[in-house]
């Protein structure tokens, strides 16, 4: 095998693209990291975790970041600061995968694949400037931040059912803002919601803006139906609308679920290409946590080791 083959590249660079190196360096796979346009993933714009083990005083998204980075390269992980924009998977096991760079082309016994997912918005500009500072796309990361305060949730399926009646648990008061007449929840979700008792649904109402002195004060709402304009007093806005898995790369090439989070099999972190392994958030629709994503780097790792070791011994 031609000593510019890589044994693994990892695509992505959040919790399970950095977890994933550090046990593939480790392994002596001399790991290359390709960290795409958003260095450290989601958790960059993410204020303060509290949720991760390690940090008992709490860390910024950041901060926790670049620790894992400096831990991969302790190990010898080469980063490189590129974005993939073309891919050519081997068929069989033992093929060598091309991928090809902004700047450059790579050939890899394996890759492992952890781009990640992207939260969706409504496109306000007000989400972009309380970003951090009272809205949100995560109850279970951030609701802690909201305990006894008002709070109010936006979307109508089972994301924003799940995060209205976490928050509840929590917050004083939560306003689910539906844009239409019913939910789209399932309707054992709906029950949830409908059977606690300090959330109270709006339907046909959209939210319109934010107001607050550096940090959400007021969430400006209207009645679609009636056009009828109001304010909720609330400290922070949880946008709920669902996520998009960074997998347009990869349509036509892997399989994937009617939404586009990458199907791994068997248990393990493996798609449907051999070589080919996902991990973090790019192919889990469920949990989305931190912790999930880094320990699903490190299965994903061990599997590309394993996999290595067997199709690409020395002869």
């Amino acid at each position: 095998m031609e000593n510019n083959v890589r044994d693994v590249i990892i695509i992505g660079s959040g919790p399970a693209g950095y977890t994933a190196a550090i046990y593939a360096a480790r392994a002596n796979m001399n790991p290359l990291i390709l960290t795409g346009m958003e260095p450290g993933g989601q958790l960059t714009t993410t204020t303060e975790v509290e949720n991760f083990p390690g940090y008992p005083e709490a860390v910024t998204g950041p901060e926790m970041m670049a620790d894992l980075q400096k831990q991969a390269e302790r190990f010898g992980t080469e980063i490189k600061y590129e974005y993939v924009t073309e891919i050519t998977f081997g068929e069989k096991e033992g093929d060598v995968h091309t991928l090809k760079s902004n700047t450059a082309e790579y050939q890899a016994k394996s890759i492992i694949i952890c781009t990640g997912a992207t939260a969706k918005y409504l496109g306000l500009d007000d989400e972009k400037k309380y970003a951090g500072s009272g809205v949100s796309a995560c109850a279970t990361c951030d609701g802690f931040f909201y305990r006894g305060k008002d709070v109010a949730v936006v979307g109508g399926g089972d994301t924003a059912a799940e995060e209205a009646t976490y928050l509840s648990k929590l917050c004083n008061k939560v306003y689910l803002l539906v844009r239409k007449d019913e939910m789209k929840a399932s309707k054992a979700m709906q029950h949830r919601v409908e059977h606690t008792p300090n959330l109270e649904v709006l339907y046909n109402h959209e939210l319109l803006g934010l107001e607050g002195n550096n940090v959400v004060e007021k969430a400006k709402i209207i009645n679609n139906l009636t056009n009828v304009e109001s304010e909720l007093i609330v400290d922070g806005v949880f946008i709920a609308i669902g996520h998009k898995p960074n997998t347009d790369l990869f349509k036509g090439k892997l399989d994937m679920d009617e939404t586009g989070y990458l199907i791994t099999q068997n248990r393990a972190y493996n798609t449907n290409i051999p070589g080919v392994f996902a991990a973090g958030d790019v192919q889990d629709s469920v949990y989305r946590q931190a912790i999930t994503a880094a320990g699903s780097g490190c299965s994903a790792a061990l599997d590309a080791e394993r996999y290595v070791a067997e199709f690409f011994e020395e002869v």
